[in-house]
């Protein structure tokens, strides 16, 4: 017996397609073909592909939130910053797809309320991880945007096949997480 289609499971398929084959490959064909049924049913729970791939980043924002939030828990201040940063690119690595989704597709979805949220939901897991800092709250929203440019450009050139070297990826990650957590105890000292 099929299981009842509905929202949830085809934004699910998605992410699993675009996580196995990459994006560019999540089409409502493909789609309906992995969920056995006929395109057209697709259309009861969503308007769109564009509707669909809304649906997509904001699953995957809540995704990455989830990850980002359990390692997270229990730690303080560089800790924390530290096991946020490895959970980031993790995600990105076993979740390429959704990864992408978050990166490439969200400014076509900037103004879905049900997005806004999403994205507010995910970066306030930096701002309660960096707010462990004494920062005025003008470097505290430097902070986040820095954490996260650290964390997204390594990920997106290691993911484009940039790094070569015998030195292992991880380990200048690590180092460039804990730079930038010298600098923010530096600003915070100020």
């Amino acid at each position: 017996m099929r299981a009842k289609l509905s929202t949830a499971a085809i934004v699910e398929t998605a992410a699993k397609i675009a996580d196995e084959n990459g994006l560019d490959t999540v089409t409502l064909t493909y789609i309906a073909a992995k969920l056995n049924i006929k395109k057209q049913s697709l259309y009861n729970h969503i308007d769109s592909l564009f509707h669909l791939k809304c649906e997509l980043v904001i699953y995957a924002n809540a995704h990455l939130k989830q990850y980002l939030t359990h390692a997270a828990i229990g730690q303080s201040r560089d800790d924390a910053v530290l096991e946020v940063a490895k959970a980031y690119r993790q995600f990105a690595l076993i979740f390429p797809g959704q990864y992408q989704a978050i990166i490439s597709l969200a400014w076509e979805c900037k103004e879905d309320e049900k997005f806004k949220a999403a994205s507010r939901d995910l970066m306030d897991v930096l701002f309660k991880v960096l707010s462990q800092y004494q920062l005025r709250d003008e470097y505290l929203t430097h902070a986040v945007r820095g954490l996260r440019s650290i964390m997204h450009g390594f990920v997106s050139l290691e993911a484009s096949g940039w790094f070569h070297q015998p030195i292992t990826k991880e380990d200048s990650y690590l180092l460039l997480v804990q730079t930038f957590i010298y600098g923010v105890e530096a600003v915070e000292k100020e």
